[in-house]
């Protein structure tokens, strides 16, 4: 069986507060400690970036994500994508 993460890629829309920084990174945590997250982080050439996923289905990182309070609070877009993940384990793929 091939193991699924999902990403999801935000891009800032507007400023960004110490308070919404301080409950994104609360929800980063939650995730961290439920296995979910596989990483995360800003990027140093585009406004915005990402999280990555796993141990979910589609419908559940798209609630994680929406529940995001970058997401919720208006902060940042996102774009949600399945990554089908290719390692030593699976053949890479195949």
């Amino acid at each position: 069986m091939v193991e699924m993460n999902y990403i999801y890629l935000m891009k800032n829309i507007k400023p960004l507060s110490i308070e919404v920084v301080k409950k994104h990174i609360e929800h980063i945590k939650t995730l961290d400690n439920s296995g979910k997250l596989v990483l995360c982080g800003p990027f140093t050439d585009y406004e915005g970036g990402i999280v990555i996923l796993k141990g979910c289905d589609i419908n559940e990182a798209k609630s994680i994500a929406d529940e995001d309070p970058f997401i919720k609070g208006g902060y940042k877009t996102y774009e949600l994508i399945t990554l089908r993940v290719a390692n030593r384990e699976n053949n890479y793929g195949l």
